[in-house]
């Protein structure tokens, strides 16, 4: 069972959200918040393994929200629940610590597995989401500067880390990638590791973006 926490300044939102989430057997939704500063109190208090929150509320927003729910002992994955996809508040809210990032009409479907993906340790964003976080980390590392052929190449990743970052690509954890691969979670890990320091990556989420942005994924795939 999947403990949850919708945190939304909007009640029409919580409700509709709630009943949406009760639906599904394994999850369970054990409160619902107004602001940010009654997320982090309710947080602490009934410690649930998955918090939805917006962006936009009061007292508190999401991404200091984020901020502060780092400094718990025992803190719940976190994916934004928003309608507002603008590069900024994208990045702003990865940078936070988000795990996922939804946008307010995206499927069902979508909701649940985003949800089960994100609390098995895995990542998820929408195509949407991936395709303005790949945008910016181009502008990003787009120096005049910077020569083209310093820029690693395909030829630096391993064919076993092609299969890796394939399917952590697909939002896999590493205990999924380990059993699809037939390998051990820790061998697993190290090539998670391998992929990001070769791409230059500081996480999954961006290694992914930059793997896209090099031609070695297609994330509307």
């Amino acid at each position: 069972m999947i403990r949850i926490i919708l945190a939304d300044d909007h009640p029409i939102v919580r409700e509709g959200l709630h009943t949406l989430l009760e639906t599904q057997p394994d999850f369970q939704v054990i409160a619902e918040c107004a602001n940010g500063e009654e997320v982090l109190q309710t947080t602490a208090r009934l410690q649930p393994d998955m918090l939805l929150l917006d962006l936009e509320m009061p007292v508190k927003d999401g991404v200091e929200t984020m901020r502060q729910l780092s400094q718990l002992a025992q803190r719940p994955r976190v994916i934004v629940f928003t309608a507002f996809d603008d590069d900024e508040r994208i990045i702003h809210a990865l940078q936070a610590g988000a795990d996922g990032y939804l946008l307010k009409e995206a499927p069902r479907n979508e909701i649940f597995k985003s949800i089960r993906v994100t609390m098995s340790g895995g990542s998820m964003l929408q195509p949407i989401v991936a395709s303005k976080l790949l945008r910016h980390v181009g502008k990003q590392r787009m120096t005049p500067v910077r020569p083209l052929d310093a820029i690693p190449q395909v030829e630096d990743l391993t064919e076993r880390e092609l299969e890796v970052l394939r399917l952590l690509a697909q939002g896999m954890p590493n205990k999924e990638i380990a059993a699809q691969l037939i390998i051990s979670e820790r061998t697993a890990k190290f090539h998670v590791s391998s992929i990001m320091s070769k791409l230059g990556a500081t996480n999954r989420t961006e290694a992914v973006a930059l793997a896209a942005q090099r031609g070695l994924i297609n994330l509307g795939e």
